[in-house]
């Protein structure tokens, strides 16, 4: 068995892929591939995470959890999907970028410590991930009131997800861990859900589509199935091609377009720090261990 464990991150998907899998979790069940329910895991996983304050869970405890999280006797594959494995909402931000990211997935990966994992993470463009955060953490009972609170100590234009990877993979040697873009989901969501999922090749999951539907009024999504029942698609990059095709033509403005408000920021800061987003998932990307999913 391998356990799989998608981190997030914070403000990317909102548990969209939770949500597609959970709606087939009969189909992908008959491959041995469970999705248990999120109320069943994360509580459980954070709470013996602390108790076993870093050391690795004896075969008793690690069955009492799996029977905890499992009502199936055995699997193949066993998906947990939290945004909080790499840190709690008012953390995120924390004189760094997910700074216990490392700490927190050994953690983790502690309480299983005999059984293989996997890692999958969504990364976001700093100049729409912070402000996201930052909306999200002043909703918060307690939350960071002020944009000075909530980035004191960091270096805005020294942020780097790859610090992030890397704490990972320093802390993991031996995890395997998937990464990709945010932005990208739209092109690349079948690679996505094949990535962690991993059910066998052509297998039709429902609502696989869900996102486009979000982002193309009904026309714009019923025109492109058309298209794809008279053309069918043969490869990744034929679907990639149709996909960015029909967005273009039919994409809502408002779903795709992100409103950056930020106080103190300004046009210069948004560019500055997507131009490092850039470099730095060009550096992801080479990164050893590191399987990226580009569209």
């Amino acid at each position: 068995m391998r356990i799989v464990y998608h981190l997030g991150a914070h403000c990317t998907d909102d548990e969209r892929l939770l949500r597609c899998l959970l709606k087939n979790r009969g189909t992908l069940a008959a491959q041995g591939i469970v999705v248990p329910g999120p109320t069943r895991y994360r509580n459980l996983m954070r709470d013996t995470a602390i108790a076993l304050n870093g050391q690795a869970a004896s075969v008793d405890t690690q069955a009492l959890v799996l029977e905890q999280i499992m009502e199936e006797g055995r699997a193949e594959r066993l998906i947990l999907s939290w945004e909080n494995f790499l840190a709690l909402a008012p953390w995120v931000v924390d004189g760094a970028l997910y700074p216990a990211a490392g700490d927190r997935t050994r953690a983790f990966t502690q309480i299983f410590p005999q059984i293989g994992a996997e890692f999958h993470l969504a990364i976001r463009n700093p100049a729409g991930f912070l402000p996201a955060v930052y909306a999200k953490q002043k909703k918060m009972k307690g939350g960071k009131a002020s944009t000075e609170d909530f980035l004191k100590g960091v270096d805005l234009f020294g942020m780097r997800w790859s610090q992030v990877v890397e704490d990972i993979r320093a802390a993991n040697p031996d995890v395997p861990l998937t990464v990709w873009c945010d932005e990208d989901t739209p092109l690349i969501w079948p690679e996505v859900l094949q990535a962690v999922a991993g059910q066998a090749p052509g297998t039709v999951l429902e609502d696989e589509d869900e996102l486009l539907t979000q982002l193309m009024p009904a026309e714009g999504t019923k025109r492109m199935q058309a298209y794809i029942d008279s053309h069918p698609v043969t490869s990744v990059e034929m679907r990639r091609r149709i996909v960015s095709a029909f967005l273009d033509k039919f994409a809502l403005k408002e779903k795709i377009s992100t409103e950056i408000e930020m106080p103190g920021w300004t046009e210069a800061t948004v560019e500055t720090l997507t131009l490092h987003y850039e470099q730095d998932v060009a550096r992801i990307a080479a990164t050893p261990g590191v399987r990226f999913i580009a569209p």
